[in-house]
């Protein structure tokens, strides 16, 4: 069974590659904001309950596909890649999304976990930079579950900032620095904790580009006291932006 499995899930290669903006990527781009414009379309005049749930069942789909990986990695992969533990921006608004729809303590900071997984899910989605590494086929196991899980968190992005009736409020930009800042933290947590040696095993993670910076401008001697402050200054930038889009768009819906 698990050389079925090895066969089906590892990466293939081929006369195809995926390459950023390449045909393949764009057509996954085109497939995935086209199912979230359908859902738009078909909810937008629904009752508040139906159109939460809507925007809820991309975030279950996202959970799930980034839950059943750990089960399928050891077939794609041979091993489970600890990369993907949720300290990540992506995987860590993910968790904390899927937390805040089903707890007290988190609901309270929804829309803000909710607006972050938006940024960095839709970034990655159309620059997936871990997926050109490899080389391998747009129809391996590793491309369409990274770009299906991205997409998946974008749709509950996009569709919870126009259904929900809470929507973003400038008043409320305390809590989103408040999230951002404990997430950056989370991170440096994650890589002072799994960073290191030990017997065999030998690891230097990046999560939340808070150890090391990616495009390699900053010496690196610097880049762990750096990172984190820069990380918070971009991420807010963003946000302002994303508040600006929204704010522009209700005032045409309203119109």
């Amino acid at each position: 069974m698990y050389s079925y499995m090895h066969a089906l899930l590892s990466d293939k290669s081929g006369d195809a590659v995926f390459t950023c903006f390449g045909l393949w990527h764009i057509g996954y781009i085109l497939v995935f904001l086209g199912c979230i414009a359908l859902v738009y379309l078909r909810f937008r005049h629904r009752s508040p309950e139906e159109k939460r749930r809507a925007a809820r069942a991309f975030l279950h789909i996202a959970f799930g596909l980034y839950i059943a990986d750990f089960f399928l990695m050891p077939f794609a992969y041979g091993e489970i890649d600890i990369e993907k533990l949720p300290f990540h921006i992506c995987t860590a608004a993910c968790v904390g999304c899927f937390l805040s729809c089903h707890t007290r303590f988190f609901g309270k900071v929804r829309m803000q976990l909710a607006l972050l997984g938006l940024i960095s899910n839709l970034v990655y989605l159309f620059y997936p930079a871990g997926l050109m590494w490899y080389q391998i086929h747009p129809l391996s196991y590793r491309v369409a579950q990274t770009l299906a899980f991205h997409a998946a968190m974008s749709g509950y992005g996009l569709l919870t900032l126009a259904f929900d009736e809470e929507g973003l409020s400038l008043k409320n930009w305390k809590k989103d620095l408040t999230v951002l800042a404990a997430l950056l933290l989370w991170a440096v947590v994650g890589n002072l904790l799994y960073n290191g040696e030990a017997g065999t095993y030998s690891h230097m993670f990046n999560w939340f580009f808070v150890v090391r910076d990616p495009f390699g401008l900053f010496d690196a001697r610097v880049t762990p006291y750096l990172m984190p402050f820069l990380n918070l200054a971009l991420f807010s930038l963003a946000e302002l932006l994303a508040y600006g889009i929204y704010k522009s768009l209700k005032r045409k819906t309203a119109a």
